[in-house]
């Protein structure tokens, strides 16, 4: 038990220190990307500074595979090197029972990012796409759902405007019985539009079967109320960022994504791309696992045995092999060309089961 704790923590104390070099690293590479976007827009360094911690927990969480990967060849290296592999061996410890403690380690750690670190990732990068856009364009645009439907805020000539919609077509083109709310610059209401259909166009909405009411007008709204059959309407939404604001599943947490998901059913929309996801951080830990066992298939070895560079190219290999594999199953699975299960788990487990076929054949075997 004793020896199940030293390699837990040491283990743990080696994942930390290359998370941590490799936050210094990203962070470096994103000052001079964000200082280079926005020298030219008057973006003062200190928002600069917030726009590269909202947007390092979203890069540090991609690069978690990444991370455990070298950490586990980290511990096994140097195990290998201080001969405690060869003393562990002595006692009668085969190589699964070493392994013990740092898939435990790196099976909390993907449990713990997945269920704590997801929600603080989507928080973050929610908000630094609304800086960023905001820095660049100098407009405030948004997309959320609720049980009611659609809403949605895009930036005017002369202030905002917020559109309610109760169900829209898969493509995010158009929208059913839809309500625009216009506010001036001073966010006072300016005028009230409803619509039984809108479509988006390049630069504008489209407007049929619609009734507008003048909000600034003294008299009563109604009697000065107009309908018309079709009106257009300026827009600087794009449905390119609709479809990718519903079709983006990591601006949602994990915790909240069946719910988001039952919603874009009643919406209307497509739920194949957030189920591939969601199920894709349910297989997170076992893809964290994976990469530990990858590391040590090619380094539990002793020092003496020579080819380490070697082995840690194959290792390093495999780990981007399997990384890519994973991508683009799915990609096939968002597509659906295989089964959304399929597309998550297959490739986690397959390389699961053939690193620990390699650790029997050459350590226990």
């Amino acid at each position: 038990m004793r020896l199940h704790r030293y390699f837990a923590r040491k283990f743990l104390l080696t994942f930390l220190m290359i998370f941590v070099i490799f936050a210094a690293i990203l962070t470096l590479i994103d000052l001079m990307e964000e200082v280079g976007r926005y020298s030219g827009n008057g973006v003062g360094f200190h928002k600069i500074l917030q726009l590269i911690l909202l947007s390092a927990p979203r890069e540090l969480y991609e690069f978690l595979p990444l991370v455990m990967i070298l950490s586990s060849l980290a511990l096994f290296l140097g195990l290998a090197r201080s001969s405690e592999l060869v003393v562990t061996r002595a006692l009668g410890w085969s190589a699964m029972r070493v392994l013990v403690a740092p898939v435990s380690v790196a099976l909390l750690i993907g449990v713990t990012a997945v269920m704590v670190f997801n929600p603080i990732v989507t928080s973050t990068s929610n908000r630094y796409e609304t800086l960023s856009t905001k820095y660049t364009s100098g407009e405030e645009s948004a997309f959320s759902m609720s049980a009611e439907g659609l809403w949605l805020r895009q930036g005017t000539k002369n202030g905002q405007a917020v559109i309610h919609a109760a169900s829209a077509n898969a493509e995010g083109s158009e929208f059913y019985n839809v309500t625009l709310l216009m506010f001036d610059s001073t966010g006072t209401p300016s005028e009230r539009i409803e619509a039984a259909t809108a479509r988006l166009g390049i630069g504008y909405w489209e407007l049929e079967d619609a009734k507008a009411w003048s909000l600034t007008e003294l008299e009563n709204s109604e009697a000065a109320s107009q309908r018309h059959d079709a009106m257009r309407i300026p827009s600087s939404l794009t449905q390119e960022r609709i479809a990718a604001s519903v079709g983006t599943p990591t601006s949602i947490s994990f915790w909240d994504m069946r719910t988001h998901i039952a919603m874009l059913k009643r919406a209307g929309f497509s739920t194949r791309r957030p189920l591939v996801w969601f199920q894709t951080e349910l297989a997170r830990p076992l893809l964290l696992v994976t990469m530990v066992l990858i590391g040590a298939a090619f380094t539990m070895r002793h020092a003496r045995s020579g080819h380490t560079s070697l082995m840690v190219l194959f290792a390093i290999m495999s780990g981007f092999s399997l990384y890519f594999i994973r991508n683009f199953a799915l990609i096939l699975g968002e597509n659906g060309q295989i089964p959304v299960l399929l597309a998550a788990w297959a490739a986690p487990a397959a390389g699961l089961l053939l690193a620990l076929g390699l650790i029997l054949h050459l350590e226990d075997g």
